[in-house]
């Protein structure tokens, strides 16, 4: 039985993530399922803070550069991959397994290597021949980054492009990437023994420094109990010292109703995993639509408030 490979996380990380589909079968037959694994980019940018530098899907595996400012790339790869799994069978009547195994995570010197990377991931379908130019190719960051289209909102381009210097860094990206992959990068990522670490030496053990406590072994989060959406009320309602039957109330006009209502709403879905049907009928709501929208519009405010990402870092570690 093969080990669980070591997942290492910890906050502000730069990852290379790949996977690949089992027996290198297609993962991408139609437009819509690679617009759909896009649309999941960008759902855990908003849900769990992911930021996303470059992407490349190809047809049987794909790359992303994904940063973790809260350290949590398991949680963001679970949703990728589990989500798309359950829409790719959906579309294409199958079950079961739709990639290899767990996936490939080097973390990455992005002081050093961020830019190059970001060429390694972007030259792919010309490496595969699938195109004789890199700009032609539709499923890669690389258009946005070199103006030939609007990137998504959720991409960012700032890092990569900042790398080129201050002016022309477009036109200046677009000639570093053509000029092709260095030697060090093929060298690392030929060797059949892929490390997980993609940095000098001092890096490799600054990281492996802290791997006690970063990497998913055990994985803790397995062992946490859910919490009833009862509990969850409770806790909400204490931390905004309001009683707990004022949250599951309906109150009629706009901006009424009390933020620890959506907040529980919320948390009743990421820290319970309770259904919209269940926390539509908890907060009297007259279906799981009304609930779904509560929620996407806590997320959305969360992006612009800096008092309610306090309020839910405090409700997680009191609901910890």
């Amino acid at each position: 039985m093969m080990s669980r490979p070591l997942r290492i996380e910890f906050e502000g990380a730069w990852y290379h993530v790949m996977n690949r589909g089992t027996g290198r079968k297609t993962i991408f037959f139609t437009d819509e399922q690679r617009n759909y694994f896009l649309s999941l980019l960008g759902d855990v940018s908003f849900r769990f803070g992911a930021e996303i530098h470059a992407y490349c899907l190809m047809s049987n595996h794909y790359h992303l550069m994904i940063r973790t400012p809260e350290g949590n790339l398991q949680r963001i790869m679970r949703h990728i991959n589990g989500v798309y799994t359950q829409y790719f069978n959906r579309t294409q009547k199958k079950d079961g397994a739709l990639f290899r195994g767990r996936y490939k995570a080097i973390v990455v010197d992005a002081d050093a290597y961020w830019i190059h990377l970001s060429r390694y991931i972007h030259l792919n379908p010309l490496d595969a021949k699938l195109v004789k130019q890199i700009s032609q190719y539709r499923w890669s960051s690389y258009p946005a980054f070199i103006g030939k289209v609007k990137g998504p909102d959720w991409l960012i381009q700032t890092d990569i492009l900042g790398g080129r210097g201050t002016k022309n860094q477009r036109a200046r990206y677009k000639a570093f990437v053509e000029a092709g992959v260095d030697n060090e990068l093929k060298k690392f990522y030929s060797k059949k023994g892929l490390s997980l670490i993609l940095g000098d030496k001092d890096f490799q053990s600054r990281v492996l420094a802290g791997m006690e406590e970063s990497i998913d072994v055990p994985d803790i989060r397995k062992h946490q109990s859910r919490k009833s959406i009862t509990e969850i009320v409770a806790v909400v309602a204490s931390y905004y010292q309001v009683p707990p039957n004022t949250l599951y109330e309906v109150v009629r006009g706009r901006n009424v109703s009390h933020p620890g209502r959506a907040m529980a709403m919320f948390l009743a879905q990421e820290q319970g995993g309770h259904t919209l049907s269940a926390i539509a009928s908890a907060f009297k709501l007259k279906s799981y639509a009304s609930a779904s929208s509560s929620i996407r519009n806590l997320r959305q405010r969360l992006v612009g408030s800096k008092k309610l990402r306090k309020d839910l870092k405090q409700l997680l570690l009191a609901l910890a």
